[in-house]
This record gives structure tokens, sequence and C-alpha cells, in this order.
């Protein structure tokens, strides 16, 4: 099984499942032949997402965004202190995060214990 995000203007609309048959030729897996089977299907513009976060850094979700030039897939920004780390294509406080429950707080720019 693939999985492919339908884009709407770079942001990630649905996330959907192809079976292998429809996503490999010859036995061998191909994102363009999914996603291509994805718009015949669908319509829309489709690019193939991991699970395993084994291509694209993260497995896409709704309202995420598909950077060509990272040729990333990004969770919306969570806060507006926190920057993307180049090498995860992850959002990151400005603080890390202490061991155990902590929630962030924007306005102190602070973990808080839950």
């Amino acid at each position: 099984m693939a999985h492919f995000a339908e884009l709407i203007d770079g942001i990630v609309v649905r996330v959907v499942v192809v079976g292998n048959s429809d996503t490999a030729s010859n036995g061998v897996e191909d994102g363009a032949i999914g996603a291509a089977f994805c718009h015949n299907m669908l319509g829309g513009e489709w690019v193939q997402t991991s699970y395993n976060n084994n291509i694209r850094f993260n497995y896409a979700g709704l309202n995420y965004t598909y950077d060509t030039a990272r040729n990333a897939f990004i969770a919306p920004k969570p806060f507006a202190s926190w920057v993307l780390d180049e090498a995860t294509c992850k959002w990151v406080a400005p603080v890390p995060r202490p061991e155990g429950q902590w929630g962030w707080d924007e306005a102190t720019l602070s973990w808080v214990a839950l």
C-alpha cells in the first residue's frame, strides 16, 4: 500500500491509500505511477507520502504544506516563535522541551508543566 496527498496550491487537502498494483511497474513501486493513478481517478495534483516518513521527511496531514524546494511535507507552524529545523523539516521551540509532560506557553516562550 502507498499513500498519496492531494495538493491545492501546495496545501494538503486529503490523503488516500492506493493498492500496490496501482503504484508499481514490474513489481517496483513508482510514485509517479501512483500519482497518475490518483489523478486519473480523482483529478487534482498528487504527491506520494510515507506513513513511515521514508520519503519527504514527514507523513502528509491535512493542511500540511508541500515544499517543493525541500521536497518535504511540513506541518502547520504551531506557534509564531517556533522555527523550522532544516534537517528534519519539523518545527522546534526556541527552548528545548524538558522530560515529562509539558505544554508550550507562547506568551512566556517557555514550557509549563501539565
